[in-house]
């Protein structure tokens, strides 16, 4: 075992290190059998603090000890249990060595190693979009669908200093006693046409639910919201530096609070906080690009390019080419040992019905929990939509897809839910959006950045969305759902329905959970 190691390294006090010595001992003992050892798990910070406060010097509770344990996997021999045990005892080491290999070395998966639950409390509907930008972190956020909604808002400190607070804080009363109509009328009506299922009371949960779920249309973005956050070093350091260099006093301060809870936890994993000139300058100065080349260019005339497909609000701006071809060719790469061109000449010699079995084959024992092979990431499609916020609400969770968006445009008009025309209030509904928008209106000419915190879950925004098949197979499955919620399922499913045009074969089994079963007996 000589040799594997520089002896000059090994004059180096690092812990993380090992020795010639330690490796030929290793040598000696033969290969470890398999062991699966719990290293942690979450605990509730007040436990924690109860724990210390019995325990005096109790330094080793801090997730550091694990990701400094696992930083020397790579280059000490020692069982990682043996490591763990090592960084508990020796907390300043530990954190020293993080911050060698993470800062200096530039191993910055080190620091996913340490996680933090996070409480966010009191935070505004509108800013929840701007905290669950961070596709890594994991969010359980409070439902508008579920809890009935109480006169609970944020008033930004943009509208306190432009002395705007009246205005607004009557807008947003204006919105919330409607809402509060339109939810009794909403129950009453659903009550008197569901009465059979009314008469079970496990049911009425979920009859009152479908009320709050369409009188929230009229809720401002400035309602308050609470979520439960999971995440972990890494991931918290960049939620810091993007915060930081945030336009809006509410994105700032809620950094600021996170970054004072947490910077006592992990010191040697969270070090660049403050705001870089990448963050506060690049958006800035697109948005002044964009400008110029609109006025330079101007708007469109005409177009000699195909148009693109469009189901109602969804358009779908760019598909791969021969995407079934290409799946195919995928599960037969990674089912064989041919190269990739083998497989790609071969399946152009293919006809459809060939192609159709071998994608069966990969689909035949799925089941509505069951997630496609990874190969069908290989194909994707890229939509546009315009979308209201509710229905963004719920199109952001899915945060494998990539999805960018503009901000709520009152131009581009609002959601109605057709249940408030069913109970006569659509007049009512009109007359609020309509005083919403004076309101943005007369707000956006002093404190443009705030307005939008006046518009409601009814306004609506465009967005971009790429998926891959698998991930628009997930969509389908949660949001096509009979359960779902109806706006986003009815864009769910105009996006499988542009994407089964395109790759009829690879989609063939992308619908709900409640239907999968009868659409899978119908294919195979």
């Amino acid at each position: 075992m000589t040799g594997i190691l520089n002896p000059a390294i090994n004059q180096r006090s690092d812990s993380w290190f090992c020795s010639i010595e330690t490796l030929s001992i290793v040598k000696r003992k033969g290969t470890f059998s398999l062991q699966i050892i719990l290293a942690g798990f979450n605990l509730d910070f007040e436990t924690i603090k109860e724990v210390k406060a019995a325990l005096p010097g109790a330094d080793h509770l801090t997730p550091e000890t694990v990701s400094a344990a696992y930083a020397r996997i790579s280059r000490n021999p020692l069982p990682v249990n043996e490591l763990r045990d090592i960084a508990r005892h020796e907390v300043e080491k530990s954190r020293k060595s993080n911050q060698s290999i993470v800062f200096d070395m530039g191993h910055s998966s080190i620091a996913e190693h340490a996680v933090f639950n996070i409480d966010v409390i009191g935070v505004s509907r509108f800013i929840v979009e701007e905290i669950e930008k961070f596709r890594l972190c994991s969010y359980t956020e409070k439902s508008q669908r579920y809890i009935r909604l109480e006169d609970d808002f944020v008033v930004p400190e943009e509208v306190r200093k432009a002395a705007l607070e009246t205005p607004f804080v009557e807008m947003i009363h204006k919105q919330n006693r409607f809402y509060q109509e339109l939810y009794e009328s909403l129950r009453a009506n659903i009550f008197d046409t569901h009465q059979e299922l009314a008469e079970e009371p496990k049911n009425r949960s979920m009859l009152e639910g479908w009320a709050k779920e369409d009188a929230r249309y009229v809720i401002s973005l400035a309602t308050e919201s609470q979520l439960g956050m999971t995440l972990n070093a890494r991931n918290l350091e960049l939620m810091l530096r993007r915060c930081a260099a945030h336009s809006l006093t509410e994105v700032r301060g809620y950094g600021r609070k996170l970054y004072d809870v947490t910077k006592s936890i992990a010191p040697s994993l969270v070090r660049y906080t403050e705001a870089t000139e990448f963050d506060r300058k690049t958006k800035d100065n697109l948005s002044v690009q964009s400008r110029v080349m609109r006025e330079k260019y101007g708007p469109k005339e005409s177009s000699s390019r195909a148009p693109m497909e469009r189901d109602h609000n969804v358009t779908l701006l760019h598909v791969t080419p021969e995407a079934d071809s290409k799946i195919v060719a995928s599960l037969t790469y990674s089912s064989s040992d041919m190269p990739m061109e083998e497989c790609m000449r071969i399946v152009s010699l293919m006809d459809n019905e060939e192609k159709r079995d071998v994608i069966k084959t990969a689909l035949r024992h799925m089941k509505p929990y069951d997630p496609p092979l990874r190969e069908f990431e290989h194909v994707g499609l890229h939509y546009e939509m315009v979308v209201s916020a509710s229905c963004f609400a719920q199109l952001k969770r899915h945060r494998m897809a990539t999805l960018v968006s503009q901000g709520y445009d009152p131009a581009l008009g609002v959601t109605m839910p057709p249940s408030v025309s069913e109970v006569g209030m659509q007049d009512r509904f009109i007359e609020v959006m309509k005083q919403t928008e004076d309101t943005y209106t007369h707000i956006k000419r002093i404190a443009p950045l705030a307005a939008p915190y006046i518009l409601t879950n009814a306004h609506r925004k465009r967005v971009t969305i790429k998926v891959n098949a698998r991930e628009l197979y997930h969509i389908s499955r949660l949001r096509e759902d009979s359960f779902a919620q109806w706006d986003i399922r009815q864009t769910a499913e105009r996006m499988v329905r542009l994407g089964k045009r395109h790759m009829p074969l690879t989609l063939m089994l992308a619908t709900g959970k409640d239907s999968f079963n009868s659409l899978y007996e119908n294919v195979f």
